[in-house]
């Protein structure tokens, strides 16, 4: 069940505005009912400015009325609200490379080529944050910077997590591959 942007404004809100009892305010907020007591006997939250969900959007009057009616009624939220979190988590941009770390990518592509040809390229482009052209043109020899690229071990370079280069290394190797001994290059 999808919760408020702001869960805990909403809480407060809810907790000086309406006679929903603690267990209602917590399901609909995704917090503990004892944190919603918390807030209402004013030891937890203190200073944050109740917000509207009904001016966010995010609860109808009706399901507010509904619950107060009926204690065992849990409010849901909004269809516009609900529709509103889909979008916005379906969109999923590029990852941050901050301006340091992007000269580090070509080298990254080189290791995971070198050691690792059996990953796909659009595998590689989600581990490194990269393109299919740059990982292409690494692939034929013909990147502008070619003769500089030295491979580099991508964890290393702080480019991608161990534990996702591994989990791609084994979702990936061919069962007759042996298992590439990479220690000695990327002390380097």
């Amino acid at each position: 069940m999808p919760h408020p942007l702001m869960p805990k404004a909403t809480a407060v809100w809810l907790v000086e505005n309406t006679t929903l009892t603690f267990e209602q305010i917590g399901d609909f907020c995704g917090m503990h009912p004892l944190e919603i007591q918390g807030i209402a006997d004013g030891e937890v939250a203190t200073g944050i400015i109740g917000q509207n969900p009904m001016e966010a959007q995010e609860l109808e009057r009706e399901e507010i009325e509904k619950a107060e009616a009926d204690e065992n009624y849990r409010m849901v939220m909004s269809h516009k609200a609900v529709a509103h979190i889909k979008m916005n988590k379906a969109k999923k941009g590029a990852r941050y490379t901050p301006v340091a770390r992007r000269q580090d990518k070509p080298e990254a592509i080189a290791w995971i080529v070198k050691y690792h040809p059996y990953i796909p390229d659009s595998q590689i482009v989600k581990l490194i944050g990269t393109t299919k052209k740059t990982i292409d043109s690494i692939r034929g020899r013909s990147h502008w910077n070619i003769g500089n690229i030295k491979p580099k071990d991508p964890v290393l370079l702080g480019l991608c997590m161990q534990t996702h280069l591994d989990a791609m290394v084994t979702k990936f190797r061919p069962a007759d591959a042996e298992p590439v001994d990479t220690s000695e290059d990327s002390a380097a």
